[in-house]
């Protein structure tokens, strides 16, 4: 892959780091996990940097901001450009649809939206609290090395290794044609595991999902045009939405509606089988047992920076 100091292959990775972490109960993006109390991130940042990303991008609420940047900025000085974005409750909301009430953040996709302004070159896009592995980050920078069609790219993970033993998580199921395009893609936000079975919960009733299902765990390759798209579907959702408080505009809503109307092309690239994740409080013994494998196996050093 060309070195990051080609201009022509810039590669920007947008942290999502604004959630709430209600089922959690605390701020997972912060919280220690690794041997030295490194924090998930701390290994995703670590990852792209080795795999030749130019810029870090921080989507952030503004009650952690400072704390953010005092955790991460001396790590990543001199090794990458670094921006900070506060996701606000009114950015790009017009006022017509703020409502005092609401507290929630409008979701991974208004959180993207919020970084428009700071990305200009393609971005991958995940979440702060997820260990996605360096090969899905390898593998993401390869394709956009290797690009010349302008496509999307979603980083995909068999539906039953992405679980959670403690409760039901939310996760991008997709589907693909021959060709490993994707041809949607859902967001279900109540997947559980009942007796032997994977089972959405939804209103129209119990839904039982193929354990291969091709699944995004919100680690996406985008193109800049993404932002132009999202912004005209974001007004749209507001238009629909703004009076439910707990609404949210997730990055599959966009992704499904960009396919679905042949704005875009997005191919499925297989991700590593190291993927974990907190929801609860209760996966974090897990999480950091498994850090710890890793680092007695070499795969990363024991002091990262």
């Amino acid at each position: 892959m060309d070195t990051p100091n080609n201009p022509e292959k810039k590669l920007a990775l947008l942290v999502l780091a604004a959630g709430m972490g209600s089922r959690y109960g605390g701020i997972k993006q912060i919280d220690g996990f690794g041997p030295n109390g490194e924090t998930i991130m701390d290994y995703s940042l670590f990852d792209a940097i080795q795999a030749g990303f130019t810029k870090v991008v921080f989507v952030v609420r503004e009650e952690i901001a400072d704390t953010v940047k005092e955790k991460f900025l001396p790590k990543l000085k001199g090794k990458v450009e670094v921006e900070f974005v506060v996701q606000s409750l009114d950015k790009f909301v017009g006022s017509q649809y703020q409502n005092p009430a609401r507290t929630k953040p409008w979701g991974t996709g208004h959180a993207m939206l919020c970084a428009r302004d700071v990305i200009h070159e393609p971005f991958v896009a995940i979440n702060a609290d997820d260990f996605y592995g360096k090969e899905s980050f390898a593998a993401i920078a390869d394709f956009f090395a290797k690009d010349t069609e302008g496509h999307h790219a979603m980083v995909g993970y068999t539906l039953e290794n992405v679980l959670s033993e403690h409760g039901s998580v939310s996760r991008g199921c997709g589907e693909r044609d021959e060709e490993g395009f994707l041809t949607s893609v859902v967001e279900r936000t109540k997947i559980v595991k009942e007796n032997g079975k994977i089972i959405s919960k939804e209103k129209e009733g119990d839904r039982e999902l193929s354990p291969d299902t091709p699944t995004s765990m919100n680690f996406w390759g985008f193109q800049p045009n993404i932002f132009d798209f999202t912004a005209e579907l974001f007004d749209t959702f507001l238009k629909n939405n703004h009076e439910e408080l707990k609404s949210e505009f997730y990055i599959p809503i966009i992704v499904n509606e960009m396919v679905k109307g042949n704005k875009g092309k997005v191919k499925i690239i297989s991700g590593s089988n190291t993927w974990f994740g907190v929801t609860y409080k209760e996966d974090k013994e897990e999480v950091s047992r498994r850090i710890k494998a890793l680092v007695t196996a070499g795969i990363y050093p024991q002091q990262l920076w």
